[in-house]
Order: C-alpha cells, then sequence, then structure tokens
C-alpha cells in the first residue's frame, strides 16, 4: 500500500493514538471465597481421596497440646506415624505436602484411614483428602493448594488387559510356523 493518498501527519500514528483498544493481558479469573463448612459436633473437618485403587478417608482438627502431626489408622486399629506407614521419601512428602504447603504441619492433627493400591497410590490419594479437608477448615487456603495441583483428581488408572493379548497392549508372540 502506498502512503500518497495519506497526509504527511497520519503516516507516523499508531494505533495507540488513534484510539484502539490496547491489547492487555487477560487478568487471571480470581474464584470467590468459599464459605468455611463447620465441622462435625466432635470438631473435626472430614476428606476423602481416590487415586488408581487407593482410597484414603481422613479427618482433622486443630492440635491440643502435643498431639499435632499425620497419624495412620492401620487395619489392624493401630494408630501410626506416618514416616513408620511411608518407608520411602517420596511418599512421606506427597503425604505431607499440603501441611507443608499451607504452614498447618504444626497446627492440626490428622488421623487418616486408607484402603486399597499401593503405597504411592495411597500418598497422593492421602494428599488429596487432606488438601480438600483443609480447604473446608480453612478456605483461604484454597488458592495455595490449587495452585500447588493438590486439588486435582488424578483419574488414571490401569488399563484393563485384553481378551487373547497377555496384557492390556501386549500381544502374545507372533510365530509364523
Amino acid at each position: 500500500m502506498s502512503n500518497q493518498n495519506i497526509p504527511a501527519d497520519l503516516t507516523n500514528l499508531s494505533l495507540l493514538d488513534i484510539g484502539a483498544p490496547a491489547a492487555s493481558p487477560a487478568a487471571p479469573a480470581v474464584r470467590p471465597l468459599r464459605a468455611a463448612k463447620p465441622a462435625d459436633k466432635r470438631g473435626w473437618w472430614w476428606g476423602t481421596g481416590r487415586r488408581k485403587s487407593a482410597c484414603a478417608r481422613i479427618r482433622l482438627r486443630p492440635a491440643a497440646g502435643g498431639e499435632a502431626g499425620l497419624k495412620i489408622e492401620t487395619k489392624a486399629g493401630k494408630i501410626v506415624e506416618a514416616e513408620k506407614y511411608f518407608p520411602e521419601l517420596r511418599d512421606q512428602a506427597d503425604a505431607l505436602a499440603a501441611l507443608k504447603t499451607t504452614n498447618l504441619l504444626d497446627k492440626l492433627t490428622v488421623v487418616a484411614k486408607m484402603t486399597g493400591g499401593g503405597l504411592m497410590g495411597q500418598s497422593q490419594a492421602l494428599r488429596l483428602a487432606i488438601s480438600r479437608a483443609l480447604r473446608d477448615y480453612d478456605p483461604t487456603t484454597e488458592a495455595a493448594l490449587r495452585e500447588a495441583g493438590f486439588l486435582t483428581r488424578d483419574s488414571r488408572r490401569v488399563e484393563r488387559k485384553k481378551y487373547g493379548q497377555a496384557g492390556a497392549r501386549r500381544r502374545f508372540q507372533f510365530s509364523k510356523r
């Protein structure tokens, strides 16, 4: 396009000078705060988390005395510390991640019951359950938990084995003769 028909004083104008709307970066959507859910009649907040075939049901409340921390109730009815239940550091870190992110590890008592799956699935189910209970206990923690990805359920599961195959995708060895 030639500038022959445009007056000289308009050739150096930009879109901002003309009054076109400036392209502003979209402001991130701010979620409204939830209302805090009341505790049950015994003073506990509850949360449930699932991962693969593992299910974790937890209850938490403000710690009284020196009982703060994460305790896990085994199937035999014994209550053990999380460090004893999860021998690997990876699983211990997953289980305590939500409490460390919100700086509430020393202020809350958390009791968990878990069923199904392996230790890794249970630790990640426990992380989701604690995150959901923390969100109900103190709605201001939701932004930090969501940003860390702790309020999103990981729906991946083991693919089922198919008929006529050695596994989910593995075929039996082919033999021409």
